[in-house]
């Protein structure tokens, strides 16, 4: 039997905290935030967001349908492949190299900017296209930026919509459907998320607190996370994922955490693994209350008493909704490829009354092997990756 290599490359990110790896893994390994306080959304009150400060690709020279912030942050990331995208594009046929992302807003901003130019209710003027908003502008993009013609589409499960991808593409390469896939998420910071999660009383104005006492809800950030994945031996490579889905509400996950267990198990036997086989532990982490107490609740369940290092790299990002999935895999990668554990941040105690937890503090040493990353999205949509080192 064909061993079921799935081999992911280098990620290219794009976040709050940079695009360089060196800056990243900087970043991860002593826990330094990269939110930033702004009004932008909120005028007169202050929310902390993950902002991309960096430079973005222009779109000058594009069809206007593609022209939207989030495709720019997606071709920022593309740049950001170099030499491992120039040699899949050349090795693979066009359509035999696929496309998977994740989003949960697309060009959404696009829109808005259309109607704070001509009015609530009024008609839409020449500058403004549809096609910005889809739900399918990333991976149609990506397709026709690179002159593809293999499949393409984008997953939109909310926060677990960039590992899902990931998941997908890994079914692409076993199935034979193709023999590459470039697969992540990308979601930009928009007055629709600001506000819609504000609406739910889950947003928090100041920097996030995962797991803590006195944790009041999220920060939104925005992001792009891209691998090229293969069928190909060595490096680091996914070998297992667990989808599930609760349905037991539209935005709060069920308490009792049996659809993310049954995500965690799926995933640790996809990949050959037991509980005390992972070395690190990226958590959802949202820093609302009712999500970290399920979380930390499900992890037990799992894992007993040999809790995993852990944290939720949030802190130190904001949430990016349907990039997340994505971003906290290529994080898992980077302390795979580089060895070293992402910080847990907080600074008010933690949450007593949760199940207890092995959060990566900053005396916490290690060099991780296999990696579990947890992804648990409205409507109880949960998906759980494990990439491990190829000598793992």
């Amino acid at each position: 039997m064909t061993p079921a290599y799935c081999r992911l490359s280098a990620p290219a990110v794009i976040c709050s905290l940079g695009d360089n790896h060196g800056t990243i893994i900087d970043a991860l390994a002593k826990g330094q935030r990269g939110l930033t306080g702004s009004e932008r959304y909120t005028p007169g009150r202050m929310l902390a967001l993950g902002d991309v400060t960096v430079p973005l690709v222009s779109s000058d020279a594009w069809p206007f349908e593609h022209a939207s912030r989030n495709n720019r942050l997606i071709a920022t990331a593309l740049e950001a492949l170099g030499p491992q995208l120039e040699e899949t594009l050349a090795h693979h046929a066009p359509h035999r190299i696929a496309v998977v992302m994740g989003t949960s807003t697309s060009g959404i901003s696009e829109t808005e900017a259309a109607i704070a130019r001509t009015g609530p209710g009024n008609e839409f003027d020449e500058h403004y296209r549809y096609a910005h908003q889809e739900l399918g502008a990333p991976a149609h993009f990506i397709r026709a930026h690179l002159g593809l013609s293999g499949p393409a589409w984008t997953i939109s499960t909310a926060c677990s919509s960039g590992a899902r991808a990931l998941s997908a593409a890994r079914r692409l390469l076993l199935s034979g459907q193709a023999d590459a896939v470039i697969a992540g998420g990308a979601d930009t910071l928009c007055h629709l998320t600001a506000h819609g999660f504000d609406a739910l009383g889950a947003i928090s104005d100041t920097p996030c607190q995962p797991f803590t006492a006195e944790r009041r809800g999220i920060n939104i950030g925005e992001a792009a996370a891209l691998f090229i994945v293969t069928r190909e031996a060595g490096g680091i490579q996914l070998t297992g994922y667990g989808e599930s889905s609760d349905a037991y509400h539209i935005s709060a996950p069920a308490p009792d955490g049996q659809g993310a267990i049954t995500a965690i198990r799926q995933a640790l036997d996809m990949a050959g693994r037991a509980p005390n086989d992972i070395d690190y532990l990226n958590l959802h982490g949202t820093a609302t209350t009712h999500n970290d107490a399920m979380e930390a609740l499900a992890l037990h369940d799992v894992f007993g008493d040999r809790q995993p290092p852990a944290s939720s790299t949030k802190a130190l990002t904001g949430h990016t909704l349907g990039a997340a999935g994505a971003l906290e895999a290529a994080f898992c990668w980077l302390a795979l490829e580089h060895g070293f554990l992402p910080r847990h941040v907080h600074d008010q105690p933690l949450d007593e009354t949760l199940m207890p937890l092995s959060l990566v503090s900053e005396d916490s040493a290690g060099q991780p092997r296999v990696a579990l990353s947890n992804a648990f999205a409205f409507g109880g949509n949960n998906a759980v990756l494990v990439l491990e080192r190829s000598d793992a």
